[in-house]
């Protein structure tokens, strides 16, 4: 090789760093990628077994907006790599794509194999080089971090690489099995890198179920109703949807669309309480009439099913967060119908969400996402410190981090080839 070609290293194989490899690939540089795991993109191909959402069709200014308290950090990504760009940037690699009906993106074929395949197939064919189970092992203490001074643990051993800047795109803490194990926070802070803890985000959350109504009811869907939280600024959010009860409380979709503020709310207050409308086609009006109809002898659990509808699982988170005196007062009970307060106890385990917040601290990095304090070095994708909600958001801005962070290497390196020109000269 040319000793004017310069190395790029990539550590970590998701989505992110293969991005961050890609654009590199395009430039006259040498790139390596490496992976602790025994293949790159594992926790790409398990988030896609059941459809990949590769992004969404929502329009740009509702689209940054879910990135919350980190939508002006990550509006830049967005303009080097938005929703219709990944769309086209798959279409280039063969891979069509559809709007389904909530207006996520999927491709054709809903996999994540075969966008990964041919993926692979393009780095490979422009020189990327894979390094399969080589796990980081930061830098020695006392030294200065240093894209020439990484360090691998491999099956042969410790092994060293020196490259002209790295990327380090090495995941959250979510899903430790698929190579995200926030292992590399301690390196970081020991070299004083502003990392902000992990906390799980898009996640579950424990509730003190009654014996009974776990018996029951785990496993079950809750199907069409709408939760509601209070967010820290006291403003309301609701979004309608479906959710399912666990062992240990709630998850999935419309639990995981709320689950930043009920976790912020947990982390303030010690608990949250979630707001459920079980009959959101319902007006409270309608309701109220049909609770408050005369029942005669019949008990109030067949009066609600007869009236409303209202059974199985959601007749039983009635019982189960309702009081007594709710259940003697039709007027309370037709409003509780409407605004259910399920009280949740904790988050999931970090290990258990789809993803995390927290990470390398913005503040800690330039706006091409290089350490501030160690000039060459770039960090990307879920290491950072934000988080957004399933949907396709998570997956679009790892994947423009990526492209932000390629683009900064290359403006490092030019920068360095012509302070040496200088020199020269």
């Amino acid at each position: 090789m040319s000793p004017t070609v310069k190395r790029v290293a990539v550590v970590g194989g998701g989505p992110a760093g293969l991005m961050a490899a890609e654009r590199l690939s395009e430039r006259a540089v040498q790139v390596d990628v490496f992976d602790a795991m025994p293949s790159v993109g594992r926790k790409f191909l398990m988030a896609g077994r059941g459809g990949l959402n590769l992004t969404h069709s929502e329009p740009a200014g509702p689209f940054l907006a879910r990135y919350g308290a980190r939508a002006a950090q990550v509006a830049p990504w967005l303009a080097a790599l938005d929703a219709e760009g990944l769309r086209e940037w798959a279409r280039g690699l063969g891979i069509q794509t559809f709007v389904g009906s909530s207006g996520r993106v999927f491709p054709d074929e809903m996999k994540a194999a075969p966008l990964l395949r041919a993926w692979l197939a393009r780095l490979r064919a422009r020189g990327v080089r894979l390094h399969m189970r080589h796990r980081w092992l930061g830098w020695p203490a006392g030294s200065r971090p240093d894209a020439a001074a990484l360090r691998f643990d491999t099956p042969e051993g410790e092994r060293a690489y020196a490259a002209d800047a790295v990327v380090l795109a090495l995941g959250g803490g979510s899903w430790a099995k698929l190579g995200s194990d926030g292992a590399w926070m301690a390196g970081l802070l020991a070299h004083g890198i502003e990392v902000a803890p992990l906390r799980a985000a898009n996640c579950g959350f424990d509730v003190d179920w009654s014996d009974h109504f776990r018996e029951r009811n785990a496993g079950q869907p809750v199907k069409s109703v709408v939760m509601a939280c209070e967010t820290a600024l006291g403003e309301r959010l609701a979004r309608q949807g479906e959710f399912v009860v666990s062992e240990s409380g709630i998850e999935g979709s419309l639990v995981y669309a709320l689950s930043a503020h009920l976790r912020d709310r947990i982390e303030a207050e010690g608990e949250a309480t979630a707001m459920l409308d079980l009959l959101p086609d319902w007006p409270q009006e309608k309701v109220m009439a049909a609770v408050t109809h005369p029942r005669g002898a019949r008990s109030m659990s067949s009066h609600l099913q007869s009236r409303l509808g209202l059974k199985g699982v959601k007749a039983g988170l009635l019982r189960e967060c309702a009081t007594a005196e709710d259940f003697r007062d039709p007027v309370r009970l037709g409003l509780r119908i409407k605004a259910l307060p399920l009280k949740l106890a904790r988050p999931r385990p970090v290990d258990e969400a789809i993803s995390t917040a927290g990470g390398v601290c913005f503040d800690a990095l330039s706006p091409g996402l290089m350490l501030r304090s160690a000039p060459g070095v770039f960090c990307a994708g879920e290491m950072l410190d934000w988080e957004a909600p399933t949907g396709g958001y998570l997956l679009t801005a790892c994947m423009a981090s990526g492209v932000v962070a390629a683009a900064g290497v290359m403006d490092f390196l030019l920068a360095g080839q012509a302070r040496n020109q200088e020199l020269d000269e």
